[in-house]
This record gives C-alpha cells, sequence and structure tokens, in this order.
C-alpha cells in the first residue's frame, strides 16, 4: 500500500507499482469508440502510461496537454491517458482541446486496471479512482520507469519518465 495525499491530507492506494523490469500486465481498457484496447493493441511500441483521477481536474489535465505536446515528437512510442472517466468525457476533453496525440482509454468499467497494478485510492473524496501514475515500458512491455505522484495535487516528472526512451 502506498501512502500519498490530497491536499496535503494522507490516503492509501491498494498496493505498490509494479517493479522496474519486470513486464507490465495486460490489460483490458475501453477506447472512445467504445471498443477494448489491450497491452497486444500496442505491440512494438514503446508506452508512456500516464494515469490519474479525472481529465475534469487541472492538474490531470495539464498532464495530458503536456504528453499530447511530447507524444508528437517520440518514435515509435504511444502515451496512454488511463483514467476512470466516461470515454465521452475523454472524447469531450480532447476534442475541445484539440489533442490528437494521445490515446485516452478508460477504467470505468470495472477499475481492474487500478487494482491490479496497486494504484486505485482506497479511502479519502477520490476513492475508487486512480492514484497520478506515470510508468513507461519498452517495445516488449517491460517497465522501464514508475512514479507515484505523492501528493495528487503535483504533476508527474515529465523529465524523468521520458529520459528512459
Amino acid at each position: 500500500m502506498a501512502a500519498i495525499t490530497l491536499g496535503g491530507n494522507p490516503i492509501n492506494t491498494t498496493g505498490e507499482l509494479p517493479k522496474v523490469g519486470t513486464k507490465l500486465t495486460d490489460f483490458e481498457l475501453i477506447q472512445n469508440d467504445l471498443s477494448v484496447a489491450s497491452l497486444s493493441t500496442f505491440a512494438g511500441k514503446n508506452l508512456i502510461l500516464n494515469i490519474f483521477p479525472s481529465v475534469d481536474t487541472g492538474t490531470c489535465a495539464a498532464s495530458v496537454r503536456k504528453f499530447n505536446e511530447t507524444a508528437a515528437k517520440l518514435d515509435q512510442t504511444a502515451v496512454l491517458c488511463i483514467s476512470r472517466d466516461l470515454p465521452f468525457a475523454q472524447k469531450r476533453f480532447c476534442g475541445a482541446e484539440g489533442l490528437e496525440n494521445v490515446i485516452n482509454l478508460s477504467d470505468f468499467n470495472t477499475g481492474a486496471f487500478g487494482k491490479n497494478n496497486g494504484l486505485e485510492i482506497l479511502d479519502g473524496p477520490l476513492a475508487g479512482l486512480h492514484s497520478r501514475v506515470l510508468i513507461v515500458t519498452d517495445a516488449n512491455g517491460t517497465i522501464l520507469h514508475t512514479e507515484q505522484v505523492s501528493e495528487i495535487a503535483d504533476e508527474p516528472n515529465y523529465e524523468a519518465a521520458l529520459a528512459v526512451l
């Protein structure tokens, strides 16, 4: 269980993030067109998983914008923005912002992705949502970098995530 904070108040997650050097566990997440995406959907690509509570918060929206800008410059890399928001909300946000370089994926139906990767928030006002996490993998699905952001209101360390690619 990871101890993080929201506005300085302690909250907990369901577990620890996957370890660097291990393989990312397969997943089933919902795309904006309501189709299912899994790890094999992105086979052969490096992945940046930008995971957050909700695209409708300032910090989460800022991370999607930042990665959209960065993703256009990355070869053989997909940036997956993952939350429990409905796919419709994710699509609306990116459409309104003109963001086309990131892939939104929703864990709204079961929350299994958050539970399986130890990043679901257990308590506090955001219980049941995902904590702010970055996971970077190589093209074989091996985890190169993880970051559990200790204060949910803070942005992740973009440079550290990008440096491993």
